[in-house]
């Protein structure tokens, strides 16, 4: 398994190493120590989810408020998407920037995002089928949205016409959501992550 930190501060891309033969493919796709040792912190495991869209579909932007917001660990199981995270952090060198990673069933990466950052992604198959491990459970009163079109994000959506929940669609753009005080403050979510420390070793 190879970790790698994406160009936003709390985001990595998770490779694992893959053993097939004939009888069919082993792989680890997720490791709570080694997961730890990269981020400097264990991730609480709250919840699970499992999405699955059509060609084209975009859900995203959500974050959630900070703390104790929600950490995610991402996968793609069966077709592929382009997974974003964006840096929606008030005062981050990196605010308002984006990256994108694909997810799909032939490398099997997952991208791991810290509390505090923007999440999206676009079905670039169809039945596009992610699961992901989140820290916290679904919370609705703490749960916002960006519109994924939001020209000043410019997130390059890598679908002709992209298909948009109706929640989604009415999203308020980067500059409302952070003239209405939404938006997690860079500082704030950089304490709160420090705070959940490092597992002992006998807990791994």
């Amino acid at each position: 398994m190879k970790i790698r930190p994406l160009g936003i501060e709390g985001a990595w891309e998770i490779t694992p190493q893959q053993h097939g033969d004939p009888r069919g493919l082993f792989l680890e796709w997720y490791r709570f120590d080694r997961l730890a040792e990269a981020v400097g912190h264990p991730l609480r495991l709250a919840q699970g989810n499992l999405s699955i869209s059509a060609r084209d579909v975009v859900r995203g932007v959500h974050f959630a408020d900070v703390p104790p917001g929600q950490a995610k660990y991402v996968t793609c199981v069966r077709g592929a998407v382009l997974d974003v995270v964006v840096d929606l952090r008030v005062g981050s060198p990196t605010f308002g920037q984006w990256e994108g990673v694909r997810l799909d069933d032939v490398d099997r990466r997952a991208v791991y995002l810290a509390e505090g950052l923007g999440h999206g992604f676009c079905a670039l198959t169809d039945d596009a089928t992610l699961t992901y491990l989140c820290s916290t459970t679904y919370n609705p009163s703490g749960e916002h949205a960006v519109h994924p079109l939001d020209e000043e994000l410019g997130i390059e959506w890598p679908a002709r016409v992209p298909k948009l929940s109706a929640r989604d669609a009415a999203a308020p753009t980067l500059a409302q959501v952070r003239a209405a005080g939404l938006l997690p403050v860079y500082t704030a979510c950089r304490e709160y992550t420090a705070g959940l420390g490092t597992p002992h070793p006998d807990s791994l």
